[in-house]
């Protein structure tokens, strides 16, 4: 593994999901009565993860006070956003608690079933200073989608809305520290999406790795009551 160490952007509203779970912040909503953001600990345990920052925003400290500063031997730490930063500007914040070269970041509100150790091995072997985990989906149109051309991401597309089939990104990254640090907007508010992997793209080697593993999205109603039964089976 080339890290131990993972980001989790844990700072969302969820105003999509205010009509069923209004509360907690999203990544707590309740999971066959276990918060979301458990099973995603669980996960990243089962991958040898030592070390989690939690970039946290709305409603912080019930994330704080559930899980404290240990989860099953995983070290837990918070990188608190005063103020939205967006997606970007809140890893950004988050990187100041990580030691390692490298690290993982996770959407806090969406779960893919990938092979991490794979992930870290063709990161590293093809040099990236950037690895997007990719997915396709058959209602694309709701994410955005990406081009690639030998596991090189080339162009990524905006949200049409229409169902169609297409390459997603599913919300893991490696990225590299010193690279990210160095080609990211000096304002503290800003996109990862937009600000550093559009912008980069066409000077940086990010790169695709396509991933067949379940995958899903807890932001809307409808797929947070579809995790209640899919997380019946959940492995972690």
């Amino acid at each position: 593994m080339i890290t131990t160490s993972a980001i989790i952007l844990a700072g969302g509203f969820g105003t999509r999901l205010k009509s069923v779970v209004s509360d907690v912040p999203k990544p707590m909503a309740p999971i066959l009565e276990k918060p979301f953001l458990t099973y995603l600990l669980g996960y990243l345990n089962a991958f040898q993860i030592k070390q989690v920052v939690l970039s946290t925003g709305y409603l912080s400290s019930i994330i704080e006070n559930y899980l404290g500063n240990n989860f099953n031997g995983i070290k837990l730490r918070y990188s608190i956003e005063e103020e939205p930063l967006g997606t970007g500007g809140a890893i950004k914040k988050a990187m100041q608690e990580v030691s390692d070269e490298n690290t993982l970041v996770l959407n806090g509100d969406s779960f893919l079933d990938l092979d991490i150790f794979a992930f870290s091995s063709f990161y590293t072997e093809n040099n990236f200073e950037g690895l997007l985990a990719c997915r396709s989906v058959d209602n694309a149109g709701r994410y955005g989608t990406l081009k690639v051309n030998n596991n090189q991401i080339v162009e990524f597309k905006e949200k049409t809305g229409t169902n169609e089939l297409g390459l997603i990104n599913g919300g893991v990254y490696l990225l590299n520290k010193e690279h990210y640090l160095k080609n990211t907007p000096t304002s503290l508010a800003f996109s990862i999406e937009k600000d550093y992997f559009e912008k980069q793209c066409q000077h940086s080697r990010f790169g695709a790795y396509k991933c067949d593993g379940y995958f899903i999205d807890i932001g809307i109603p409808e797929d947070y009551l579809k995790a209640q039964h899919e997380f019946k089976k959940f492995k972690y």
